[in-house]
């Protein structure tokens, strides 16, 4: 199931329950018990029961949930509210994560507002993109909590700090020492240290990868909601539309392919700690 459609599943409840639980269905348990309990039978229609009363009632009930449930603007409000809230922004520690987080949330708002005024085919093509942009945000939100975890390791800044010193102080020693099972040690320990930079420096160039990726995206987010206004101004381009999704559908991958790398890249120099 797709990240978007368990979104709406739990915006459907949400739906569910403000269209049960609304001021108006309070309303009308209440007329619906004054006029069962105080009139009753006392009305001059034959074959009048009280238990009516009862039906009636649940009848304009059911009326008021299904004029609920059919809202659309209530409808996409709720998935917009439950799709946000997924995303807790203030978590983000560094501020140029959390601003370009926000920014592709508005650019999604802005989106729903493009498919707000759409209909039929167009409405339909227009809200399935913006399904997809669902997964893109979500992949970025994941990018900022691992450039976050990054930045956030002391450990990775002092390795940084101290082993490349570590390194040039074994080599000085291997170059004097003689005794040929402590050459070996430190030949070994040598190998390691050196192993060690590599992925320190892979950690660093990951962590500007994901950076760059995170400015590359929100500008790409950028180019869809342009072209998504263009599709809005014109008949149905079916094709135009589904090069669209499969460009949002490689963006996602790419970004998945960085968070990926970036968590080989801190296994193993958890591994070799």
């Amino acid at each position: 199931m797709s990240e978007g459609n368990k979104v709406r599943q739990r915006a459907f409840g949400a739906i569910l329950s403000n269209a049960v639980f609304r001021w108006e269905t309070a309303v009308t348990l209440l007329i619906t018990l004054v006029l069962y309990f105080g009139v009753g039978n006392n009305l001059s229609i034959p074959l009048w029961q009280s238990w009516y009363w009862l039906v009636l009632g649940a009848i304009a009930e059911g009326v008021l949930v299904v004029a609920g449930l059919t809202d659309q603007e209530a409808a996409q409000q709720a998935v917009a509210r439950e799709f946000e809230s997924k995303f807790d922004i203030k978590q983000i520690r560094s501020d140029v994560s959390r601003q370009r987080l926000r920014d592709a949330l508005e650019y999604r708002r802005n989106m729903l507002e493009l498919v707000k005024r759409s209909k039929g085919a167009m409405r339909i093509s227009l809200q399935q993109t913006v399904d997809d942009i669902g997964d893109w945000i979500g992949q970025m939100y994941e990018l900022a909590l691992q450039i976050d975890s990054f930045d956030s390791n002391d450990l990775v800044e002092r390795d940084l700090r101290s082993v490349p010193q570590d390194i040039r102080n074994t080599t000085k020693r291997l170059e004097m020492e003689r005794d040929e099972t402590v050459k070996s040690d430190l030949q070994n320990k040598l190998q390691r240290l050196q192993q060690q930079q590599m992925n320190l420096e892979a950690t660093v160039n990951s962590i500007k990868r994901a950076e760059i990726q995170l400015e590359s995206t929100l500008a790409s987010l950028g180019t869809v909601y342009a072209q998504m206004s263009l599709l809005g101004t014109k008949e149905v381009d079916s094709a135009r539309a589904q090069r669209l999704r499969l460009e949002i559908q490689d963006e996602v991958s790419g970004l998945q392919d960085t968070i990926e790398a970036m968590t080989e890249v801190q296994s193993q120099r958890l591994r070799l700690r």
